[in-house]
């Protein structure tokens, strides 16, 4: 396959001359199955999915079909086109210029960031559900969820600047198992049926059906499935290029399936209601594994602690997975001075520990101020557990129309690109013309209506529509005029040009040459 400059590429940005000298290539096929995974496939949607009924399913087709393989297709394309270390950011770069770059880049960096609150939240999650079985009661106060929190953070940060190779393989199996324990969701479902229970969820034909009480869902299902370009975070330190169409085709089958078969083990097993407030209900992320424990009977507390296991285990290294690869967008914005250049540094591993230093710390500035800070100051008539509720759902809210954002502008650019490296196109392209126009519209129109949807109803019933509009616009506006500022700071503070050579003294340590 061609390199960037070899196929008429336009011009090459600083990043992709010198990225691939500074990071080994050490990813191969596997590793980025599993990355694409870790990062888009949170199986605890399934059981906020499975509360939509027998639409859910309507919902992850649409989702799969309008999405999911439209946003694949359109990776694979730009990604052999462009195969350099940040993705978007580069191909935005090609497509609009320097400014509209670094603005894809920021809204397709800014929800890792966040998210990696999220994934610690899955930790406490399944802590607590783990105690339940056990009659135990575990981090029942935000504090002690915020520390919790804070601690899965500061272990992605160590994890995420260690040899790359050696953390990759601990995904790698963390992977496994994550999949092992997605089929016991689903055995659970056949094993509940079996047993002679009928299903928890309704199945009429009206329940099928997709209407303004269930359109919501659909924004769910596109949250469930962003992400489809992040492991081209690390394009160059992929050591063949053929895993670039290969982990977006296998990436995509297991992510569809495991989606499918985690919904149809909860909405088997776990019921849709339930007057006790002890027992989990769909729309609980615990509900995958109470899916296990009701579906296997009388050894369900057995593997129910297992799969809670598993998903500890899992969440957790989805954190690391999700500091090291949106940490690249920070090194390439470094590399090409659109960041200070200091913020590229990498240690004796090859790995860029201030990118990743400087997102735990965001991460966890946001956690202190939800989870502790927040919910003992202010006086907001919740109480503590209720506001972190409340302040965390507002923020994955606003996460999902900033990532939206990024995914327009991604389906823009590969109609823009077409035309601007015409040429370089017809040699890497992987479809007819026709499917990536038709690709384009669908994503666009996907992903329009999930930023729509988003805003016609909140996550939680603890806000009413007007709060829930309002706080999600603010946040939204407010981070994308922070993206902006922050490209214009930067500019402003590059007082001379510097070579090549001298960029990756800085970011290496090393002594220019030349």
């Amino acid at each position: 396959m061609a390199t960037t400059a070899e196929s008429g590429g336009g011009e090459v940005l600083r990043s992709e001359r010198i990225a691939g000298g500074i990071l080994p290539k050490v990813l191969n096929t596997f590793d980025m199955i599993a990355i694409f995974v870790a990062i888009v496939l949170f199986i605890t949607n399934a059981s906020v999915i499975a509360v939509a009924g027998a639409a859910a399913y309507v919902y992850w087709i649409l989702g799969f079909l309008a999405f999911l393989i439209p946003g694949a297709i359109v990776t694979g394309q730009l990604g052999l086109m462009f195969p350099g270390e940040g993705s978007i950011y580069v191909w935005t770069n090609k497509a609009f210029g320097a400014f509209l770059g670094f603005f894809a880049g920021f809204c397709a960096w800014w929800p890792g960031v966040l998210v990696m609150i999220a994934t610690g939240v899955a930790v406490v999650t399944f802590i607590q559900h783990l105690g339940s079985l056990f009659g135990v009661s575990f981090l029942t106060d935000a504090w002690q969820q915020g520390l919790v929190i804070i601690v899965v953070i500061a272990f992605s940060f160590i994890m995420s600047i260690i040899r790359f190779r050696v953390t990759q393989n601990f995904v790698n199996i963390i992977f496994v198992a994550y999949g092992g324990a997605i089929l016991l969701i689903g055995l659970a479902g056949v094993l509940w049926l079996l047993s002679g229970h009928a299903p928890q969820s309704n199945f009429s034909a009206q329940s099928w059906s997709l209407n303004k009480t269930n359109f919501t869902f659909f924004g769910l299902v596109v949250l469930a499935l962003l992400g489809i370009e992040v492991p081209l975070n690390m394009g160059v330190e992929i050591n063949n290029m053929r895993s670039i169409t290969r982990y977006l085709l296998w990436g995509s089958v297991v992510v569809m399936l495991a989606y499918l078969i985690g919904t149809f083990g909860v909405m088997m097993a776990v019921p849709v209601s339930s007057s006790n407030p002890n027992v989990i209900v769909q729309g609980n992320p615990a509900a995958i594994s109470a899916a296990v424990q009701n579906g296997f009977g009388g050894a369900g507390t057995i593997f129910g602690a297992i799969v809670d296991i598993i998903f500890i285990g899992f969440f957790i290294f989805v954190t690391v997975v999700y500091n090291y690869s949106f940490g690249r967008l920070v090194f390439v914005s470094g590399l090409d001075r659109r960041l200070p250049t200091w913020m590229s540094k990498v240690n004796a591993n090859n790995v860029p520990w201030v990118a990743v230093l400087v997102q735990s710390i965001i991460s966890v500035t946001f956690t202190l101020l939800i989870f502790i800070i927040m919910p003992y100051t202010l006086q907001t008539g919740f109480k503590p557990s209720d506001l972190s509720t409340v302040v965390y759902d507002i923020l994955q809210a606003a996460v999902t129309v900033i990532w939206c954002v990024s995914m327009v502008i991604l389906f823009v650019d590969v109609i823009i690109i077409r035309y601007k490296y015409h040429d370089a196109f017809t040699r890497a392209r992987l479809a007819p013309d026709w499917v990536f126009y038709l690709c384009s519209v669908l994503g666009l129109i996907a992903s329009g209506f999930a930023v729509y949807v988003t805003f016609t109803g909140p996550w939680t019933p603890l806000l009413n529509n007007q709060q829930w509009v309002l706080w999600i616009g603010s946040i939204g506006v407010l981070s994308l005029l922070v993206g902006i500022v922050i490209f214009f700071i930067g500019q402003a503070t590059i007082k001379a040009n510097v070579s090549d050579e001298e960029v990756i003294a800085q970011v290496t340590g090393e002594k220019a040459t030349g």
